[in-house]
């Protein structure tokens, strides 16, 4: 059995990843794919967590995503609740969006989004739990 990788803190993970290039290869490369939905959605999930937005917020992006493609969920002048993480969101999908173009690069970007929420929900859960 292989060791257990090191633990890194939220901010380690931050300033090792950057989500907006995962996002843009991991969805239509096989090679960066491991990388957008392991440290990828992690860094996303922290990155949201941290401006406040809500698991479901997410999974309605996903959703958004899933019937209307990235492009059209990239140019809502409002996908999240609150203006800032609206932005980093925009920043994120219209990036993908010039290289996902497929229907299922698309529904990729959709599991990435879940995942995502997920991540966020179990972070929430975590501190519920252990103030």
């Amino acid at each position: 059995m292989p060791p257990a990788p090191e633990s890194r803190t939220d901010d380690e993970v931050l300033a090792d990843t950057d989500v907006a290039v995962l996002l843009r290869y991991g969805l239509t490369q096989d090679a960066f794919r491991t990388a957008l939905f392991g440290d990828g959605a992690v860094a996303a999930a922290v990155t949201l967590d941290r401006l406040g937005v809500l698991p479901r917020s997410v999974v309605f992006v996903a959703e958004i995503v899933r019937s209307g493609g990235l492009a059209y969920a990239a140019g809502l002048p409002e996908s999240l609740p609150s203006p800032e993480p609206a932005a980093v969101l925009r920043d994120w999908l219209s990036g993908a969006a010039q290289t996902a173009t497929t229907p299922e690069a698309e529904s990729r970007a959709a599991r990435w989004l879940e995942a995502v929420a997920e991540i966020i929900a179990l972070r929430r859960a975590t501190r519920e739990n252990h103030p």
